[in-house]
């Protein structure tokens, strides 16, 4: 699951990453939550286009978003047969760029936050599903949701999915819905490698959507160490392992219904109503 994330890298940091024609201006988030607007990247073709979105995914069939769930999460192994995906998978796919997430790990004292971020630093992108509702009175609202996978070995030890990481190298076919088919671009999207990220505990402020700030990501202490492999398991192994849609002990988190909404992209976040389908 992913119920938070960040965005710090600049306008021009990300624009040179994705390549897109426009010129947008936005300012850091440490603190994305659903329904506020999130930058994705978009197609059809293999030239990239900005586009500002509401957080909380709409399928265009809807007819009242007050009576439907708030959808922030996919399941990338069944997006493609699911009705509310089905048409976005083969039609709508996008990137949503980030410098990390966070996840909570359930302890005996509580839910202790962390901030995933590559260990590397720099961005990294989710791959995402995106739909344009419709109302009755013809207004139109941009909408999206991120796609996640099993978690690989390290994010297995807070919890057992994780936002689905498309490489540079994929950008262009992932968003490419003209002449990349799902299961093509299915391939293109895995668990990443278990170093790829690192989990830095963080303080609780981040549970408070109000809380936007860099001191979000202040560590309570050193990065979670990954668990080693099991001695004579390869890292193919491992990764096949993580893939296991049986996999890590615990359950999915289960789907809550949200609240009514009055505010589209732009509006504020009620927090804490997510859904992970």
């Amino acid at each position: 699951m992913c119920g938070r994330f960040v965005l710090t890298a600049t306008p021009e940091e990300v624009r040179a990453l994705f390549r897109y024609a426009e010129q947008p201006n936005f300012p850091p988030r440490f603190n994305i939550a659903p329904t506020q607007p999130i930058a994705i990247i978009t197609g059809p073709g293999a030239t990239p286009k900005f586009l500002l979105a509401r957080w909380g995914f709409l399928p265009g069939w809807v007819a009242d978003p007050k009576a439907f769930s708030l959808i922030i999460n996919a399941r990338a192994e069944t997006a493609a047969t699911k009705p509310s995906f089905r048409a976005a998978m083969r039609h709508r796919r996008c990137l949503v760029p980030a410098s990390g997430f966070y996840e909570w790990r359930r302890t005996p004292a509580g839910k202790q936050p962390f901030f995933i971020r590559p260990r590397h630093g720099g961005l990294t992108a989710f791959a995402g599903l995106w739909e344009t509702w419709s109302s009755k009175d013809g207004s139109e609202i941009d909408t999206a949701c991120i796609l996640t996978v099993p978690a690989n070995r390290a994010i297995a030890a807070i919890h057992d999915r994780m936002p689905a990481v498309v490489g540079p190298e994929h950008h262009a076919a992932w968003i490419d819905t003209m002449h990349v088919d799902v299961a093509e671009a299915m391939r293109l999207i895995a668990p990443v490698d278990d170093d790829y990220f690192e989990a830095v505990p963080v303080s609780e402020r981040v549970n408070k959507v109000v809380n936007d700030d860099e001191r979000l990501l202040l560590p309570l202490t050193e990065p979670l160490a990954p668990p080693a492999a099991p001695e004579g398991e390869t890292a193919a192994e491992a990764r096949e392992q993580a893939q296991d849609p049986a996999g890590p002990a615990g359950a999915p988190t289960p789907a809550r219904r949200a609240a009514p909404r009055k505010k589209a992209a732009g509006g504020k976040a009620a927090g804490g109503q997510l859904d992970l389908l």
